[in-house]
């Protein structure tokens, strides 16, 4: 595995942010991973929440490949509120959005009456004598994450553990919600249907909504996808950590032959 770079992005002099080669998607080594642009702009919105609010929800919409190009970011007020609150944010990339987000944040309060129970995932298994990855190909994104599988029971169902191995941003501490949002978007390319080098499965937007933030570096994806006789599909993931759900993920997904 080659050396892995500082982060994700590097902070820029003019606040921008520049991608580093641990955004790089497999499908094209100039693009970047959705995973990484979701995590940002999600971190960028948490920066102008209120204090006592939390991200409830995230759905980011992909308006195209995501250029390994230098962006800023920019966001937007929607519905201001002192108990639920909806924010944007855009990626701009070579004066464009080239990703959009939206976020609700909702305000904390006092513990319920209720405890919900909530199983959780399988242990994290022992480290392998080989590093796995999700594919053979050697791409930024794919390395700067650290993949242990716990079950692939049938087509399009899969199980896995997923550590982040380098800070969102250099120079800043990885935050649990940056470490769910950086791998939400995988759940489509980990529980493929079909086989990639023949079929297409791309989502356009990807949405999550959020429970809690994880406690400690790992966060376990149970990930599916469902296939429509018309061409469509739908990924899905529920993510946990040892003390059980942290989020739940959907993808619709665009199916065709290559």
């Amino acid at each position: 595995m080659s050396v892995l770079p500082e982060a994700f992005y590097l902070p820029a002099d003019d606040g921008g942010f520049e991608p580093t080669r641990a955004t790089q998607s497999l499908w094209d080594p100039d693009a970047q991973h959705g995973g990484p642009p979701t995590a940002l702009l999600a971190h960028v919105l948490d920066g102008s929440a209120a204090a006592g609010t939390r991200m409830a929800r995230i759905s980011v919409d992909f308006l195209g490949p995501i250029p390994r190009r230098p962006a800023r970011v920019a966001v937007t007020e929607l519905r201001p509120g002192r108990l639920v609150r909806l924010a944007q944010a855009d990626l701009v990339i070579d004066g464009r959005a080239a990703v959009t987000a939206r976020a609700w944040y909702i305000a904390t309060g006092p513990t319920p009456p209720v405890e919900t129970p909530s199983a959780p995932p399988p242990p994290v298994p022992s480290a392998p004598d080989r590093p796995q990855t999700v594919a053979s190909s050697d791409f930024g994104y794919g390395q700067a994450i650290e993949w242990r599988f716990t079950e692939s029971d049938a087509p399009g169902t899969t199980g896995v553990w997923t550590r982040v191995r380098v800070p969102l941003v250099a120079g800043q501490d990885l935050t649990g919600l940056a470490r769910a949002l950086i791998v939400a978007d995988s759940a489509n390319g980990l529980s493929l249907t079909l086989p990639p080098d023949r079929w297409l499965s791309i989502p356009p937007t990807m949405t999550a909504t959020l429970l809690r933030p994880p406690t400690g570096e790992w966060v376990h994806m149970e990930c599916r996808t469902h296939l429509s006789d018309d061409g469509l599909g739908l990924a899905e993931a529920t993510l946990r950590d040892p003390k059980g759900l942290l989020a739940e993920v959907a993808q619709p997904l665009l199916i065709r032959a290559r």
